[in-house]
């Protein structure tokens, strides 16, 4: 679509292009603070325990390594947890939406953490049976283990908390929209799929076509 105006020296043309955004929804109260608890707890097992748990039982691992065995235990807690109740959710369709999301990210994690321990495992298993010295498994356990689950805990915390602003302000993606496709009679307050207008000087041939 294109515009054109005489009004002043400078004749302009307008490109609009289609920008997808959020769908919002008509929601109640109790149901947002529903559709808030999957991602309270991801988001307390990504801080609470694989940051602040974590960071304190490292400082105790010499003397004993019980709490930083309790890490992986309760995080697989968390996650599978997460995946058992988004199976068997029964809730509004905008609390299960937000459940789906938190279970799919959860599986994502699992596969990290598995993979994590699968390098810690090796790591132990070439110091103790293969005499592999301490310095090299330590760089193996810290560069293949610790770095990676850490920068995806800093990745899943920041689309948590999106997704958990998201479920505040009652809005969802068009992509989770059409993936998890709302039933007849959830209300659509807004549909912002806005047109961005880029302004760009018309060329001489068409500015004398549209003066005449």
């Amino acid at each position: 679509m294109q515009s054109s105006r005489s009004n002043g020296s400078l004749l302009f043309q307008f490109d609009d292009c289609r920008v997808p955004r959020e769908m919002k929804f008509e929601i109640s109260d109790d149901v947002v603070h529903k559709a808030k608890i999957p991602h309270d707890i991801f988001l307390t097992n990504l801080i609470g325990n694989h940051i602040l748990w974590f960071v304190a039982a490292l400082g105790l691992v010499r003397s004993y390594w019980q709490p930083l065995a309790m890490v992986p235990i309760v995080s697989f807690l968390a996650l599978f947890y997460t995946l058992w109740r988004a199976k068997r959710s029964r809730d509004e369709w905008y609390v299960w939406v937000h459940w789906q999301i938190a279970a799919e990210r959860s599986r994502v994690f699992i596969y990290m953490l598995i993979a994590i321990l699968m390098v810690w495992l090796l790591g132990w298993i070439g110091f103790t049976y293969f005499e592999m010295k301490k310095v090299a498994v330590m760089a193996m356990i810290g560069g293949g283990g610790i770095l990676p689950i850490m920068v995806t805990v800093l990745i899943l915390i920041l689309m948590e908390s999106d997704a958990l602003h998201q479920a505040n302000l009652r809005q969802l993606s068009k992509r989770l929209v059409e993936k998890y496709p709302y039933p007849e009679g959830v209300v659509v307050l807004e549909d912002e799929s806005e047109d961005a207008a880029v302004a760009a000087p018309i060329p001489e041939e068409a500015e004398g076509e549209a003066k005449s």
